[in-house]
């Protein structure tokens, strides 16, 4: 691999501390990414401590019934979305999963 800084000339990979460089910026990028792991990390375990639910909402057997429902009475994708406070995609699959 070969870098070469245009706006710092003593990063060069290429004159007689090449292998230096490398090594101190690869060293660098893998401290940076265990920093960024440990934040994440930090701030889910203070997420999951507030009560917060983590990941996707969870199915819900009555959300499901009313989306079935709704259609049966004629109702469209959009206006059963608009009334239950779901996206459209989400009452398309609840209806494909009837």
């Amino acid at each position: 691999m070969v870098y070469k800084s245009f706006t710092e000339p003593y990063l060069d990979s290429l004159g007689p501390f090449g292998d230096v460089i490398v090594s101190m910026l690869a060293t660098i990028a893998a401290q940076d990414l265990i920093k960024i792991s440990e934040n994440t990390k930090a701030a889910l375990a203070k997420k999951r401590a507030a009560g917060v639910q983590l990941g996707a909402p969870t199915k819900d057997a009555s959300t499901i019934d009313q989306v079935k429902r709704l259609k049966v009475g004629g109702a469209s994708n959009q206006a059963i979305a608009r009334i239950l406070k779901l996206s459209p995609s989400t009452v398309a699959k609840y209806l494909a999963q009837a």
